[in-house]
């Protein structure tokens, strides 16, 4: 199924962040049409960086490659702010789109760019983001091209989507959005589809779909909800085996083996040898 397919599929579609080729295995058993990788999940649990602009194109096709392997589920990749300018920004579409990935995320902020539920984020002029856009519209051949805007109020976050889509972006990404009447302002003023992340633990509420159905959005984006998920259980098994000297105690909290082998068709691999 092609992105634009499940987008005509599902309203809002629902699209589930995967760190890498196992929770996106994990994710497309649970029903998503849809995958997203993160920036902040490539530096946060590839790197153990923070989300400040420190990755490079070459961190992301490295798990973009690893997902798209093993599912043909369609991949949304966040390219931050495209690493540079717009030579660059065009190698990152057509190194991304040769390895299967059906649309990027590029976004408006400056070079030295912020997580975009974080105060004291900067803005790229219009025109420069234009150009991003413009760039890698004109590199691709089929994927899609998402420009994701981090203004700071629903009036100039239309102003700037308005300007992206003219240049050419297939979808927006409205960030940090703080009301479902600011949701329904810009959905309602766009001639595009309109995606809202739902992160959690930041400026946007945690909209159910009907609420997010009601306000025109067609993407609800849920970028790291399983991988804090994991982290968080990561943090308790470590800590009981070191306390307790023994995992006796969380086994229930694991995955099982067959469970495992279930979600990778071990048999079948070990048969075939």
């Amino acid at each position: 199924m092609s992105l634009r397919d499940a987008l005509a599929a599902e309203r809002p579609l629902q699209v589930a962040g995967a760190i890498n080729a196992y929770s996106a295995l994990l994710a497309e058993r649970a029903g998503f049409r849809a995958l997203y990788l993160s920036g902040a999940g490539v530096a946060n649990h590839s790197l153990g960086l923070p989300d400040l602009g420190i990755i490079q194109l070459a961190d992301v096709l490295t798990d973009a490659a690893r997902i798209t392997a093993v599912t043909e589920l369609p991949l949304i990749v966040d390219i931050d702010t495209g690493w540079g300018h717009e030579h660059t920004i065009a190698r990152s579409v057509r190194e991304l789109e040769r390895a299967g990935v059906a649309a990027v995320q590029i976004e408006d902020q400056v070079g030295a760019k912020r997580c975009g539920h974080r105060p004291g984020k900067e803005l790229v002029e219009a025109e420069e983001m234009v150009a991003r856009v413009g760039a890698a519209v004109a590199a691709r051949r089929g994927l899609l091209v998402i420009a994701r805007t981090d203004a700071a109020t629903a009036d100039d976050t239309i102003v700037r989507a308005r300007a992206y889509v003219d240049a050419g972006a297939d979808v927006i990404f409205a960030e940090a959005l703080r009301t479902l009447d600011d949701v329904r302002r810009v959905t309602s003023s766009l001639d595009a589809p309109v995606l809202v992340n739902l992160t959690e633990f930041g400026l946007t509420p945690q909209w159910t779909l009907d609420e997010l159905r009601d306000a025109g959005v067609a993407i609800a984006l849920y970028p790291l909800s399983a991988s804090r998920a994991a982290a968080r259980a990561t943090e308790r098994v470590y800590a009981a085996i070191r306390r307790d000297g023994s995992q006796t105690g969380v086994l229930d909290d694991m995955q099982t083996r067959d469970e495992l082998y279930d979600v990778l068709d071990y048999l079948s691999w070990e048969a075939a040898q």
